[in-house]
Protein backbone atom coordinates (compact mmCIF):
# COMPACT_ATOMS: atom_id res chain seq x y z
CA UNK A 1 0.00 0.00 0.00
CA UNK A 2 1.16 3.45 -0.77
CA UNK A 3 -0.20 6.88 0.83
CA UNK A 4 0.34 10.44 0.13
CA UNK A 5 0.12 12.55 2.82
CA UNK A 6 -0.27 16.14 2.91
CA UNK A 7 -0.36 19.08 5.72
CA UNK A 8 0.34 22.28 6.62
CA UNK A 9 1.11 23.56 10.51
CA UNK A 10 1.87 21.21 13.58
CA UNK A 11 1.07 22.30 16.49
CA UNK A 12 3.23 20.97 20.18
CA UNK A 13 0.34 19.02 21.54
CA UNK A 14 0.13 17.14 18.55
CA UNK A 15 3.77 16.21 17.65
CA UNK A 16 2.98 12.96 19.87
CA UNK A 17 0.35 12.14 17.96
CA UNK A 18 1.60 12.14 14.73
CA UNK A 19 4.67 10.66 15.82
CA UNK A 20 2.55 8.03 16.48
CA UNK A 21 0.78 8.08 13.09
CA UNK A 22 4.00 7.54 11.43
CA UNK A 23 5.03 4.44 13.88
CA UNK A 24 2.04 3.64 12.66
CA UNK A 25 2.37 3.26 9.23
CA UNK A 26 5.83 1.62 9.51
CA UNK A 27 4.63 -0.96 11.09
CA UNK A 28 1.94 -1.63 8.48
CA UNK A 29 4.94 -1.23 6.16
CA UNK A 30 2.87 1.88 4.64
CA UNK A 31 4.89 3.38 1.81
CA UNK A 32 4.38 7.17 1.83
CA UNK A 33 5.08 10.23 -0.20
CA UNK A 34 4.76 13.54 1.69
CA UNK A 35 3.82 17.12 0.19
CA UNK A 36 7.62 18.30 0.81
CA UNK A 37 7.13 21.41 2.82
CA UNK A 38 4.98 19.60 5.51
CA UNK A 39 7.99 16.97 5.21
CA UNK A 40 10.20 19.83 5.49
CA UNK A 41 8.22 20.99 8.86
CA UNK A 42 8.06 17.48 10.43
CA UNK A 43 11.96 16.93 10.17
CA UNK A 44 12.61 20.23 11.88
CA UNK A 45 10.15 18.68 14.93
CA UNK A 46 12.33 15.96 14.99
CA UNK A 47 9.47 13.84 14.01
CA UNK A 48 10.79 10.44 12.23
CA UNK A 49 9.44 10.02 8.92
CA UNK A 50 10.77 6.38 7.00
CA UNK A 51 10.49 7.97 3.51
CA UNK A 52 12.51 9.92 1.01
CA UNK A 53 9.77 10.59 -1.43
CA UNK A 54 8.03 13.92 -1.90
CA UNK A 55 5.83 15.76 -4.13
CA UNK A 56 4.82 18.82 -4.59
CA UNK A 57 1.40 20.12 -6.66
CA UNK A 58 -0.90 17.79 -8.98
CA UNK A 59 1.86 17.43 -11.36
CA UNK A 60 4.19 15.56 -9.60
CA UNK A 61 1.74 13.90 -7.21
CA UNK A 62 1.71 9.64 -8.11
CA UNK A 63 -1.16 9.17 -9.50
CA UNK A 64 -0.63 5.36 -8.44
CA UNK A 65 -1.10 6.18 -4.68
CA UNK A 66 -3.99 4.21 -2.85
CA UNK A 67 -5.56 7.70 -1.04
CA UNK A 68 -4.22 10.69 0.31
CA UNK A 69 -4.23 11.75 4.28
CA UNK A 70 -5.36 14.84 5.06
CA UNK A 71 -3.43 15.94 8.52
CA UNK A 72 -5.09 18.99 10.05
CA UNK A 73 -8.55 20.53 10.16
CA UNK A 74 -11.29 20.85 7.62
CA UNK A 75 -9.50 23.64 5.66
CA UNK A 76 -6.68 21.61 5.34
CA UNK A 77 -8.42 18.50 3.53
CA UNK A 78 -10.38 21.61 1.30
CA UNK A 79 -6.66 22.60 0.14
CA UNK A 80 -6.08 18.83 -0.99
CA UNK A 81 -8.60 20.07 -3.64
CA UNK A 82 -6.16 21.37 -5.63
CA UNK A 83 -3.51 18.56 -5.40
CA UNK A 84 -6.12 15.13 -6.31
CA UNK A 85 -8.65 16.92 -8.75
CA UNK A 86 -9.67 14.48 -11.26
CA UNK A 87 -6.99 12.22 -10.51
CA UNK A 88 -9.59 9.70 -8.28
CA UNK A 89 -7.03 9.59 -5.31
CA UNK A 90 -9.30 8.93 -2.17
CA UNK A 91 -9.04 11.52 0.34
CA UNK A 92 -9.30 10.97 3.90
CA UNK A 93 -8.66 13.38 6.99
CA UNK A 94 -7.24 13.01 10.32
CA UNK A 95 -8.06 15.70 12.27
CA UNK A 96 -6.04 17.98 13.96
CA UNK A 97 -8.42 20.93 13.83
CA UNK A 98 -11.13 21.69 15.60
CA UNK A 99 -14.46 20.57 14.45
CA UNK A 100 -13.09 18.69 11.87
CA UNK A 101 -16.20 17.71 9.89
CA UNK A 102 -14.34 16.77 6.84
CA UNK A 103 -10.91 15.48 8.66
CA UNK A 104 -13.13 13.01 10.96
CA UNK A 105 -10.70 10.45 12.11
CA UNK A 106 -9.83 11.80 15.29
CA UNK A 107 -6.41 11.97 16.77
CA UNK A 108 -6.87 9.34 19.47
CA UNK A 109 -7.94 6.50 16.91
CA UNK A 110 -4.88 6.77 14.57
CA UNK A 111 -4.21 3.59 14.55
CA UNK A 112 -7.45 1.36 14.91
CA UNK A 113 -8.07 3.94 12.00
CA UNK A 114 -4.71 2.84 9.69
CA UNK A 115 -5.67 -0.75 10.37
CA UNK A 116 -9.26 -0.64 9.09
CA UNK A 117 -7.77 0.96 5.67
CA UNK A 118 -5.43 -1.72 5.56
CA UNK A 119 -8.40 -4.06 5.92
CA UNK A 120 -10.16 -2.26 3.81
CA UNK A 121 -13.45 -1.44 5.92
CA UNK A 122 -13.96 1.90 4.47
CA UNK A 123 -16.58 3.66 2.11
CA UNK A 124 -15.73 6.26 -0.60
CA UNK A 125 -18.39 8.74 -0.76
CA UNK A 126 -18.63 10.57 -4.73
CA UNK A 127 -18.53 14.55 -3.48
CA UNK A 128 -19.86 16.59 -6.41
CA UNK A 129 -17.62 20.07 -7.36
CA UNK A 130 -18.75 23.41 -8.23
CA UNK A 131 -16.83 24.97 -11.39
CA UNK A 132 -16.06 28.62 -11.78
CA UNK A 133 -16.39 29.68 -15.65
CA UNK A 134 -14.82 33.36 -16.47
CA UNK A 135 -13.83 34.97 -19.84
CA UNK A 136 -10.26 35.57 -18.12
CA UNK A 137 -9.95 32.49 -16.36
CA UNK A 138 -10.09 33.35 -13.18
CA UNK A 139 -7.79 31.18 -10.46
CA UNK A 140 -6.41 29.28 -13.32
CA UNK A 141 -6.91 25.85 -13.67
CA UNK A 142 -7.77 25.15 -10.04
CA UNK A 143 -11.38 27.08 -10.89
CA UNK A 144 -13.40 24.82 -8.62
CA UNK A 145 -14.76 24.27 -4.99
CA UNK A 146 -15.90 21.18 -3.27
CA UNK A 147 -17.79 23.74 -0.06
CA UNK A 148 -18.90 26.28 -1.94
CA UNK A 149 -18.20 29.64 -4.07
CA UNK A 150 -18.79 33.06 -2.19
CA UNK A 151 -19.46 36.27 -3.22
CA UNK A 152 -18.73 39.52 -0.75
CA UNK A 153 -19.03 42.60 -0.67
CA UNK A 154 -15.20 44.36 -0.73
CA UNK A 155 -15.27 46.25 2.20
CA UNK A 156 -18.04 46.91 5.60
CA UNK A 157 -19.46 50.06 3.77
CA UNK A 158 -22.41 48.75 1.55
CA UNK A 159 -24.39 45.89 0.50
CA UNK A 160 -23.88 44.10 -2.92
CA UNK A 161 -27.03 43.68 -6.10
CA UNK A 162 -26.73 40.49 -6.92
CA UNK A 163 -28.35 38.92 -9.85
CA UNK A 164 -29.29 35.54 -10.54
CA UNK A 165 -29.83 33.55 -13.74
CA UNK A 166 -30.73 30.09 -13.66
CA UNK A 167 -30.27 28.45 -17.23
CA UNK A 168 -30.65 32.29 -18.93
CA UNK A 169 -33.91 32.59 -17.01
CA UNK A 170 -33.62 35.49 -14.39
CA UNK A 171 -34.20 34.39 -10.81
CA UNK A 172 -33.78 37.05 -8.35
CA UNK A 173 -31.71 39.93 -7.48
CA UNK A 174 -30.38 39.74 -3.94
CA UNK A 175 -29.30 42.98 -2.07
CA UNK A 176 -27.12 41.68 0.21
CA UNK A 177 -24.03 41.28 2.10
CA UNK A 178 -22.58 38.48 -0.38
CA UNK A 179 -24.33 35.02 -1.71
CA UNK A 180 -23.22 31.57 -1.30
CA UNK A 181 -23.42 28.68 -3.91
CA UNK A 182 -22.84 25.67 -2.05
CA UNK A 183 -22.78 21.82 -2.70
CA UNK A 184 -24.01 19.30 -0.43
CA UNK A 185 -21.06 18.93 0.77
CA UNK A 186 -20.84 22.40 1.73
CA UNK A 187 -24.05 22.54 3.51
CA UNK A 188 -22.87 22.32 6.84
CA UNK A 189 -20.66 24.93 6.34
CA UNK A 190 -20.76 28.73 5.69
CA UNK A 191 -24.11 28.08 4.34
CA UNK A 192 -25.25 26.51 7.23
CA UNK A 193 -24.16 29.58 9.50
CA UNK A 194 -26.43 32.53 7.18
CA UNK A 195 -29.19 29.67 7.85
CA UNK A 196 -29.04 27.15 4.80
CA UNK A 197 -30.69 23.80 5.18
CA UNK A 198 -28.19 20.79 5.79
CA UNK A 199 -28.31 18.18 2.27
CA UNK A 200 -27.24 14.82 2.30
CA UNK A 201 -24.10 13.76 0.18
CA UNK A 202 -25.87 11.99 -2.57
CA UNK A 203 -28.37 14.87 -3.33
CA UNK A 204 -28.14 16.41 -6.43
CA UNK A 205 -28.60 19.94 -5.38
CA UNK A 206 -27.22 22.98 -5.23
CA UNK A 207 -28.16 25.59 -2.86
CA UNK A 208 -27.84 29.63 -3.10
CA UNK A 209 -28.11 30.87 0.24
CA UNK A 210 -27.92 34.74 0.17
CA UNK A 211 -25.29 36.86 3.52
CA UNK A 212 -27.47 38.95 5.34
CA UNK A 213 -30.48 39.90 2.70
CA UNK A 214 -31.54 43.29 3.22
CA UNK A 215 -34.73 41.61 2.05
CA UNK A 216 -36.21 39.56 5.08
CA UNK A 217 -38.73 37.55 2.66
CA UNK A 218 -35.42 36.43 0.76
CA UNK A 219 -34.42 32.89 1.79
CA UNK A 220 -31.96 30.06 0.37
CA UNK A 221 -33.15 28.38 -2.29
CA UNK A 222 -32.37 24.81 -2.64
CA UNK A 223 -32.01 23.78 -6.98
CA UNK A 224 -31.19 21.08 -9.31
CA UNK A 225 -27.28 21.06 -9.69
CA UNK A 226 -27.56 20.28 -13.81
CA UNK A 227 -28.34 24.29 -13.76
CA UNK A 228 -25.66 26.91 -15.13
CA UNK A 229 -26.51 29.69 -12.22
CA UNK A 230 -25.12 32.75 -14.19
CA UNK A 231 -24.63 35.94 -12.01
CA UNK A 232 -23.85 39.51 -12.32
CA UNK A 233 -22.75 41.98 -9.74
CA UNK A 234 -23.22 45.49 -8.94
CA UNK A 235 -21.66 47.69 -5.78
CA UNK A 236 -20.99 50.87 -5.10
CA UNK A 237 -17.38 49.95 -4.46
CA UNK A 238 -16.97 48.89 -7.97
CA UNK A 239 -15.29 45.76 -6.06
CA UNK A 240 -16.55 42.37 -4.30
CA UNK A 241 -14.64 39.63 -3.33
CA UNK A 242 -14.93 36.23 -4.65
CA UNK A 243 -14.33 32.61 -3.56
CA UNK A 244 -13.68 28.74 -4.34
CA UNK A 245 -13.38 27.27 -0.52
CA UNK A 246 -10.84 29.18 0.64
CA UNK A 247 -9.29 31.23 -2.09
CA UNK A 248 -10.20 34.45 -2.57
CA UNK A 249 -10.00 37.28 -5.68
CA UNK A 250 -10.76 40.78 -5.52
CA UNK A 251 -12.65 41.19 -8.51
CA UNK A 252 -14.02 44.32 -10.61
CA UNK A 253 -17.93 44.39 -10.30
CA UNK A 254 -18.15 44.26 -14.41
CA UNK A 255 -17.01 40.78 -14.09
CA UNK A 256 -19.70 38.42 -15.08
CA UNK A 257 -19.45 34.44 -14.69
CA UNK A 258 -20.69 31.14 -14.44
CA UNK A 259 -21.44 28.73 -12.08
CA UNK A 260 -21.97 24.89 -13.02
CA UNK A 261 -21.23 21.07 -11.53
CA UNK A 262 -17.88 20.02 -12.34
CA UNK A 263 -17.02 17.18 -14.84
CA UNK A 264 -15.46 15.27 -12.03
CA UNK A 265 -16.05 14.53 -8.24
CA UNK A 266 -13.89 14.06 -5.23
CA UNK A 267 -13.60 10.56 -3.04
CA UNK A 268 -14.43 11.34 -0.10
CA UNK A 269 -13.23 8.33 1.93
CA UNK A 270 -14.94 7.16 5.25
CA UNK A 271 -14.64 4.15 7.83
CA UNK A 272 -17.28 2.26 7.82
CA UNK A 273 -18.16 3.68 11.31
CA UNK A 274 -18.01 7.05 10.48
CA UNK A 275 -21.49 8.15 8.36
CA UNK A 276 -22.55 11.17 7.51
CA UNK A 277 -25.41 11.00 9.70
CA UNK A 278 -23.35 10.03 12.75
CA UNK A 279 -21.32 12.67 11.97
CA UNK A 280 -24.20 14.87 12.15
CA UNK A 281 -25.35 14.33 15.87
CA UNK A 282 -21.33 13.89 17.16
CA UNK A 283 -20.08 16.91 15.16
CA UNK A 284 -22.88 19.38 15.24
CA UNK A 285 -24.52 17.97 18.43
CA UNK A 286 -27.63 17.32 16.53
CA UNK A 287 -30.76 17.02 18.51
CA UNK A 288 -28.67 16.91 21.55
CA UNK A 289 -31.01 16.76 25.20
CA UNK A 290 -30.63 15.93 27.82
CA UNK A 291 -33.55 13.44 27.95
CA UNK A 292 -32.11 11.37 25.03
Amino acid sequence: MKIAIYGKIISEAHTPFIQQFFDKLAEEKIQCIIFRPFDELLRSRNIKVSSNQNFSSYNDLDKNVNFLISIGGDGTFLDTIALVRNSNIPVVGLNTGRLGFLSNISKENIELAIEELVKGNFTLEKRSLLRLETQDNLFGDVNFALNDITIHKHDSTSMITTHVYLNDEFLNSYWSDGLIIATPTGSTAYSLSCGGPILTPETGNFIINPVAPHNLNVRPIVISDDNKISIKVESRSEKFLLSLDSRSETIDASVEFNICKEKFCLNLLRLNNQGFLSTLRTKLMWGLDKRN
